[in-house]
């Protein structure tokens, strides 16, 4: 069984309870699946649930490469060079990041309100970004951004290989086919 989940902000990537916070509890009642790697705490977006071990595995072991498609709104207006250094790799304090895809891009048309809403400053403009990485180090996609001088406000993680937040609404799951996957 795979179940694709658009994780709301500021729910935890587990089942069990931690703190009064939200977790994946909270919004799916079917025994025995569990995260197919992570999200944030402070990230939205698409989660992979599963029931089957050797899967699980594959998705979250960055050895498989399997692409993660992130939307990525920055404080300031990106710059062309910026898209450029995120497409070649990035030095990091744990080292260089592999080339990632990079774009500019507009706010995706029909995204769900953050509650609470990312912090507005009139005289600070921000930008999105699509950003396609295939590794999965802790925080990578703020840590890139802030290395190339866009500090990440918002960070919504839309594609896990084949598998989008398309038709996926906030706090809602779905079950994936293997041929989606």
């Amino acid at each position: 069984m795979l179940i694709a989940f658009n994780k709301p902000f500021q729910v935890m990537s587990q089942f069990s309870p931690e703190g009064g916070k939200l977790t994946l509890k909270d919004f799916i009642n079917i025994p025995r699946v569990y995260p197919a790697g992570r999200l944030d705490y402070d990230s939205e977006g698409l989660l992979l649930l599963t029931d089957d071990g050797r899967l699980q595995a594959r998705i979250s072991d960055p050895q498989h490469k399997l692409p993660k498609t992130y939307w990525v709104q920055v404080e300031g207006e990106i710059t062309s060079d910026a898209i450029s250094r995120l497409a070649k790799g990035v030095q990091l304090k744990d080292g260089m990041t592999q080339p990632a895809q990079a774009q500019m891009m507009t706010e995706p048309a029909g995204l769900w309100s953050r509650n609470p809403p990312v912090r507005y400053r009139a005289a600070i403009p921000t930008s999105w970004l699509s950003l396609t990485i295939r590794e999965g180090r802790n925080r990578q996609v703020r840590r890139m951004t802030a290395a190339v001088g866009f500090p990440t406000l918002r960070l919504i993680r839309y594609r896990i290989g084949q598998i989008t937040l398309d038709d996926l609404p906030l706090g809602s799951f779905r079950a994936v086919t293997m041929t989606d996957y």
